[in-house]
């Protein structure tokens, strides 16, 4: 029973996604965890999920297998792979000032 919720979850999240505004505050969420890297590159990889990773290949010029190491878990994507991605993705990194707490 587990299985398929987490199956219906993960479907419901990648369905969500396909939203361009879901998936910048999914990446905005991201970004604020503690374990940032590690979770802004899952977030990054269930986002070419949902928009398909072989359509993000040929607009990366990335082939697929090199698209999908880099998003792997053991993935250590370099600033021109994301930014080629987030460019597919119609996204862009942004700097903005620290607030204070």
């Amino acid at each position: 029973m587990k299985s398929r919720r987490k199956t219906n979850y993960h479907r419901h999240l990648l369905h969500s996604l396909k939203n361009p505004k879901e998936a910048i505050e999914y990446l905005k969420a991201a970004l604020e965890e503690s374990d940032m890297p590690e979770v802004f590159l899952l977030a990054l990889r269930n986002i070419a999920e949902a928009r398909g990773l072989a359509k993000l290949a040929k607009l990366t010029s990335l082939n697929r297998e090199n698209l999908y190491r880099m998003l792997s878990r053991k993935g250590n994507p370099d600033l021109k792979s994301v930014n080629a991605l987030l460019d597919a993705l119609g996204l862009r990194l942004s700097v903005e000032e620290k607030r204070a707490s």
